[in-house]
């Protein structure tokens, strides 16, 4: 079920909101959702990070390359 809520915007983001909504032929309420959407996704990708730092450096995990060796 949708539930509708009301923003107030800056007329700064407004003017940009409307500029993207046209190039991309999105409604205003798509791509508001998409970007929470967005939004949502990497704080929950944050936050998982964040628990799984201190596993990782426990393990001697501290890089991109370090990850690579140990999946390869």
């Amino acid at each position: 079920m949708q539930e509708m809520i009301t923003i107030t915007l800056s007329p700064e983001i407004k003017l940009s909101l409307d500029e993207v909504t046209r190039e991309e032929n999105l409604s205003p309420s798509n791509l508001i959702e998409e970007a929470i959407e967005e939004y949502l996704f990497f704080r929950r990708f944050r936050l998982l990070r964040e628990r799984m730092i201190p596993k990782a450096q426990a393990q001697g995990i501290y890089t991109d390359k370090d990850v690579f060796d140990r999946v390869s």
